[in-house]
């Protein structure tokens, strides 16, 4: 049999393999400790329910401000929510500008609050400061930088605020405008951080990685009303949930609540105006409650005691509206995972590459 010439190279060949496969062994070893690597995103510690003696109470969050009563996403209405409302924590809704500016609305468009067909995205700034919603008494957008300054009085320096970010926004650019929105509002001498005053709320997984990119070490809540497409992110340590609340109502949604409160995230409650719904939601023990009237819902809690959550009860009405929504979401369940992109297991296989790709170079 002839010899090959290449007989000479098989120890090297052999010593080079057992060297990598040394290597290999340990990034393994570094990783196997580490299923999930270390998570990016804080827990909004913030946010969690208060406990008053034996009571276990939801926070109030005013829903785009004291909206019962005054025009929504305006200044007076998270005025009012705070001061008149009790509220301790604001929601509202984020959308940019032609010009990026980052705004403080719910629709894309000006109809329903403005009586205006545009849409927000088509007008710049200094158009939009002009207007005045229908509503008395008749306020303007205001700019996300504009809450944040109100927020940085002292006689706010305890509340905290949960940002809706829409998804007909351009995604990049709408995290990275936000992100500049805040750094460009200095905490004023001895206050807290913005991180831990601001939750982002984030409707698809693709965000995950922007609000690592942009805003690093802000508490991250996914909003959505699927228990189904939920689940994932119970996957992503520190993320908490801010779900519709009808769809939480039956074994599904009893099931979902106590998996969120196994893993120890915050859960919020939207929209709950009912005040039968107000005290579902504290007898489930849920963080937070996002409502139109927090002084309603402040008044709710303020008569709860101990042992009321046997007097709980769910109208038929309520059950057949989440009957029908999960009906609906069954339908569409297939069309909603290519409206929102990307999922949690993406996310976390480029974070596990992340940290082995760091243990590599340190090794």
């Amino acid at each position: 049999m002839a010899n090959n010439s290449d007989d000479h190279l098989t120890p090297l060949l052999e010593a080079e393999r057992g060297q990598g496969l040394k290597e290999n062994s340990y990034l393994n070893e570094k990783m196997s400790s580490q299923t999930t690597p270390p998570s990016p995103f804080p827990p909004a510690s913030f946010t969690t329910a208060r406990h008053l003696g034996k009571r276990k109470l939801p926070q109030s969050i005013a829903h785009r401000g004291y909206k019962s009563v005054y025009p929504e996403n305006t200044m007076c209405a998270f005025r009012a929510a705070i001061n008149q409302g009790r509220a301790h924590a604001l929601e509202t809704d984020i959308h940019l500008t032609k010009d990026n500016v980052v705004v403080l609305s719910h629709d894309p468009d000006l109809k329903r609050c403005f009586g205006r067909t545009e849409r927000i995205i088509d007008c710049d700034w200094a158009f939009l400061s002009q207007l005045r919603t229908t509503k008395a008494p008749h306020e303007p957008m205001p700019r996300l930088r504009d809450l944040l300054e109100y927020l940085s009085q002292p006689e706010t320096a305890d509340v905290w605020v949960l940002l809706d970010i829409k998804l007909d926004n351009d995604a990049e650019n709408v995290m990275h405008l936000i992100a500049e929105a805040i750094a460009s509002m200095p905490v004023p001498n001895g206050g807290k951080p913005w991180k831990d005053r601001v939750v982002l709320g984030i409707w698809a997984a693709k965000y995950l990685s922007l609000c690592v990119k942009y805003l690093e070490g802000f508490p991250v809540a996914y909003i959505g009303f699927s228990t189904c497409y939920a689940r994932q992110f119970l996957k992503v340590p520190n993320i908490g949930f801010n779900m519709f609340a009808k769809t939480l109502l039956g074994p599904i949604g009893s099931r979902f609540i106590r998996d969120v409160q196994k893993a120890q995230r915050p859960l919020y409650l939207w929209t709950v105006n009912e005040e039968n719904m107000m005290k579902w939601g504290i007898a489930k023990g849920v963080d937070g409650v996002i409502t139109d009237d927090p002084k309603l819902f402040n008044e709710v809690c303020d008569e709860w005691h101990e042992g009321d959550e046997k007097q709980v009860r769910v109208t038929l009405g309520q059950w057949l509206f989440t009957f029908w929504l999960y009906i609906i979401m069954a339908l569409f369940s297939i069309p909603l995972k290519h409206r929102l992109p990307g999922s949690a297991d993406t996310f976390l296989e480029s974070e596990r590459l992340k940290v082995k790709a760091s243990l590599a170079l340190g090794a």
